[in-house]
Formats: C-alpha cells, sequence, structure tokens
C-alpha cells in the first residue's frame, strides 16, 4: 500500500514538474499584460479627452454593475449561452449516438461532420450573412418557396437577430460536442453493456442507467470548453449584427469592443475586461472540482 502511494506522490510530482515550463512561459506572455489592464481599471482613461489618467480607485467596477447596457449584454449572452449548451448538447449527443454505430462511409461522415469547426468564425460569419440576406439569401428563398414565409429579417429584426446568431453558434459548435461525446460512447467498455443485457434491462434503461452517467464527464468538459468560448463570442456577432439592431444581440465581447475602441474608455473597458475574466474564472473553477469529483 505505501509503494503504491509513492508511486503516486512520484507520479504527481512529474506531472507537475512537466508543466512548470509551459507555466513560466505563460506567466510572461500574460502576467505583464493583466497587470496592465488590473492597473488602468482603477484609472479613469480616456483617450478622447486630453488630460493625465485620474486615479478613481474602484469606481469603475461599481459603474459596470450599474451599467445597464452591460447587464443587456450579460442577459444577451446568457441567452446563447442557456441555449446553445442546451441545443449543442441534445444534437450532439444524437449525432454521437448515430456515428458509434458501424456503418458504411462511417469515417467520412465524420470528416464531414468536422468541417464547420475547421471553418473560422470570421469565414462562417460572412457565409451566414449572405445566408440571411433579406432579399437575395437562400434562406427566404426556400422559406419562400415552400410557402412558409415571404421573407425575414434574420439580422434587422430585433426579436430574430439574437437567434440568428444562435443558430450560426449551433451549425458551427455542434459538431465539436458529438465528437467529444462520440469518444467518451467508444470509451465505455463493452463489458458494461453486457453486464446490463444479462441482467435484463431494456435500451432506454441501459442508456439512462449507463450511458448517460458514464458520459457525465464528457458533458462537464464539453460544458465547460462552450461557457468560456460563448462568454468571448465576437466574430459572428460583428459581421452579421454588430450588436444590433440597437443593442438587441450585443454580447460582453461586443460592448466591451465599442467601450474600448469606439468610445476609447480605456480604465472603464479594462475593468469590464476584469469582471469578465473573474466570471469565467469562477465558472472554469466550479467544473474543475465537479472534473475531480467525477475523476
Amino acid at each position: 500500500m505505501a509503494d503504491k502511494t509513492s508511486s503516486y506522490a512520484g507520479q504527481r510530482r512529474f506531472a507537475m514538474l512537466m508543466g512548470i515550463p509551459a507555466l513560466i512561459v505563460l506567466l510572461i506572455l500574460v502576467a505583464p499584460i493583466l497587470f496592465y489592464i488590473l492597473k488602468n481599471s482603477f484609472y479613469d482613461i480616456t483617450l478622447t479627452v486630453p488630460r493625465p489618467p485620474e486615479f478613481v480607485g474602484g469606481a469603475n467596477y461599481a459603474a459596470v454593475f450599474k451599467d445597464t447596457r452591460f447587464l443587456n449584454a450579460l442577459k444577451n449572452t446568457g441567452i446563447l449561452l442557456v441555449l446553445g449548451i442546451s441545443i449543442q448538447s441534445i444534437l450532439g449527443l444524437i449525432i454521437a449516438l448515430l456515428l458509434n454505430r458501424d456503418f458504411r462511409f462511417k469515417r467520412l461522415a465524420i470528416t464531414l461532420l468536422a468541417i464547420p469547426i475547421m471553418i473560422t468564425p470570421v469565414v462562417a460569419g460572412f457565409n451566414w450573412r449572405m445566408i440571411y440576406n433579406e432579399h437575395f439569401g437562400p434562406l427566404n428563398f426556400i422559406l419562400n418557396a415552400l410557402h412558409i414565409s415571404e421573407g425575414i429579417s434574420w439580422t434587422a429584426d430585433p426579436s430574430v437577430a439574437l437567434y440568428s446568431i444562435l443558430i450560426v453558434d449551433i451549425w458551427q459548435w455542434t459538431p465539436f460536442v458529438a465528437l467529444i461525446l462520440l469518444a467518451g460512447l467508444q470509451s465505455i467498455p463493452k463489458q458494461v453493456y453486457e453486464a446490463s443485457n444479462v441482467d435484463g434491462a431494456t435500451p432506454v434503461q441501459t442508456f439512462f442507467r449507463v450511458t448517460l452517467p458514464l458520459l457525465k464527464p464528457m458533458f462537464i468538459l464539453v460544458i465547460l470548453f462552450r461557457t468560456i468560448w460563448i462568454f468571448k463570442i465576437f466574430d459572428p456577432v460583428y459581421i452579421l449584427t454588430g450588436g444590433g439592431p440597437g443593442t438587441s444581440t450585443e454580447t460582453l465581447s461586443v460592448y466591451t469592443y465599442v467601450e474600448g475602441f469606439r468610445y476609447w474608455r480605456i480604465g472603464y473597458t479594462s475593468a469590464l475586461a476584469v469582471v469578465q475574466l473573474m466570471m469565467m474564472t469562477v465558472v472554469a473553477s466550479v467544473f474543475v472540482r465537479l472534473m475531480k469529483r467525477k475523476g
């Protein structure tokens, strides 16, 4: 027992030593920039006003949580987060279950499935901008041909625009979720299913009592990655709507960009960035703890 404990401690120590070089590089690249942003967040720095930076303490942070536009951006990001992850998880699981079967051209199907992931968000945004075109886009043409609708203003209607961005996000990242869950399905030992069959479990019981519980670590990993990425979503929003109409599709990253590069409020923008970093850090720490419990 002591030998096993010492062996585990040695492996853990070796793993920590192997991670030190990457940690040093990360600190060199990230720490100075993070310190600079943190310092600026305590100052009133507006590049359009010809005056030296003025120390304001926590006033920028207080202003962030009183800012209705920030709260609106947080709400929009939350809608994309909840609906996006929910729909992608369900669709991804269905696709993974289908791909987990043996059939002809399976490798080709997996390759084609991965194409949206390999397309950069900027290119995807421009492609969908053409698809959503109210007058010449193929989507409205199909809807009109099927007598479903004469035309929808996908990116100009405030009640529709945010969900148009959601569709793009689902199209691009559902394959990622499917491939992660497929890897999880293929890692489940066949003996587990054989034991379930011996016990007389039905396919539905096997799915809910065996497959889903064993896929929980993969779901946690998927939700962690997608949460962080949706928090940072920028390219499709900026290309499709620019945050409009009005502020109906403005997300946290788009609002931060507007404050920093349109109004040049560097101090306030730094506070926005720090607040978002803290939010993502809390979310990531929660999921890491869940992963350790499952481990």
